[in-house]
């Protein structure tokens, strides 16, 4: 992927280039504000999607449950099954129920409507919490994207607080849900400064053999270290969504990350989106995502 023209304010890295597909490679710049002043979000269109509300002809439950941001079809089909969805007062359970125009439907004691899908892309900074709500009084990511036009929204999968870079924010639960299914795959690339230089033998050991965690074993899918720069900073490309995975997999070798930033994710970049700020997804960013 080539970037775009370098501004005055920003100095760019080039992190080695990572083959995502079997004989394809792309490469992913870092990109530095030297102003770390609060930036304001620089909002690019959004999907042209229509907002999605039942039409005379109707929208299958499951459907309609899945735009109002609750979960996927598949599992709203198992909340119509148990019997906890109300439509005009009634428990509906019929499969394949639709819902009319002016229809009035309950799910867990409160009316939902479905939603016009947003797409999030955040470009998260330290000493903010993965979540929507904090009961200490945190910092959030939801603090970040406030103004985006979404009254319901939530983050797509994790990065715990000390973790920078791309998270993916939307309403749209069913994407989210095949986005973090382990069996997409979804490819995610981490730069990695640890807290002495890497041995090469260690190298060779996530490269080959991998390591041996408390939850099971453990390889990355590509591992080196990154072009001009010493030999503690690595990148790591990675498709598992478990728990605090890379650091865990460099504290079983007895390093410590001291910055681990998430410079890709699932295709998207972090080109012209510095630390803090946030943008919509391209209607063409949307398609990738479904196509994986």
């Amino acid at each position: 992927m080539k970037g775009r023209k370098k501004d005055s304010k920003a100095k760019t890295k080039k992190v080695k280039e990572v083959p995502l597909k079997k004989g394809k490679t792309t490469t992913f710049s870092l990109k530095v504000s030297k102003n770390n002043s609060a930036p304001v979000s620089r909002k690019r269109p959004s999907s042209s999607l229509s907002a999605q509300t039942p039409q005379k002809a109707g929208m299958r439950l499951n459907r309609y449950i899945a735009h109002a941001g609750i979960c996927s079809r598949r599992q709203a089909d198992k909340f119509i099954a148990a019997g906890l969805v109300k439509v005009n007062g009634q428990v509906v359970t019929q499969m394949g129920y639709v819902v009319k125009e002016g229809d009035e439907v309950v799910f867990d004691n409160r009316r939902i409507f479905p939603e016009k899908p947003v797409y999030i892309l955040l470009n998260k900074p330290k000493d903010c919490i993965t979540t929507t709500e904090d009961e200490k009084g945190r910092r959030t990511v939801m603090d970040l994207v406030k103004g985006c036009g979404a009254t319901r929204l939530f983050p797509v999968g994790r990065l715990d607080r000390n973790t920078t870079g791309l998270l993916l924010l939307t309403n749209d639960g069913e994407l989210a849900e095949r986005l973090m299914h382990p069996r997409r795959k979804v490819p995610k690339l981490y730069k990695v400064v640890l807290d002495k230089t890497f041995h090469p033998s260690d190298m060779e050991k996530l490269k080959n053999e991998g390591v041996v965690l408390e939850d099971g074993p453990f390889k990355p899918d590509e591992i080196d270290y990154v072009e001009r720069s010493s030999k503690d900073t690595l990148g790591v490309l990675i498709h598992s969504g478990r728990n605090r995975i890379v650091r865990r997999m460099f504290e079983a070798l007895g390093y410590k990350v001291v910055k681990l930033d998430r410079v890709m994710y699932a295709g998207l970049t972090k080109l012209d989106l510095p630390r803090g700020r946030w943008r919509h997804l391209t209607p063409a960013e949307v398609a990738q995502l479904k196509r994986l």
